[in-house]
């Protein structure tokens, strides 16, 4: 079993930035990758980025030269630095963890960026 337990969210103002963590504790392979998702009210969870174990990471286009994921394998954390929000960035943002064939989910934090 694993478990996911995220960490920074809350208010912020337009303009403002964020760092989000997320520690995975439990059963941890040595092949995983790790990413953020979010959830806006009304619309389906989109993935935000994605790191693999090994540093290679990915973008929404929507958050490209904006945010930056990263990882410390010896904690089995990663981390979601969040610059430059914006109103459309607002939603509730999940740690994900995949390996061998399983997803698995942190609880969600919640990020609202507003004036």
């Amino acid at each position: 079993q694993v478990q996911l337990v995220e960490s920074g969210g809350g208010l912020v103002q337009p303009g403002g930035s964020l760092r989000l963590s997320c520690a995975a504790s439990g059963s941890i392979f040595s092949f995983n990758a790790m990413g953020w998702y979010r959830q806006a009210p009304g619309k389906q969870r989109e993935l935000v980025a994605g790191i693999t174990r090994g540093g290679s990471t990915n973008y929404a286009d929507s958050v490209k030269g904006r945010f930056t994921i990263s990882r410390v394998n010896a904690k089995n954390t990663v981390y979601l630095q969040m610059n430059s929000l914006n109103s459309e960035d607002t939603a509730v943002y999940y740690c994900n963890l995949y390996q061998s064939g399983w997803e698995y989910w942190g609880q969600g934090t919640q990020v609202t960026v507003s004036s």
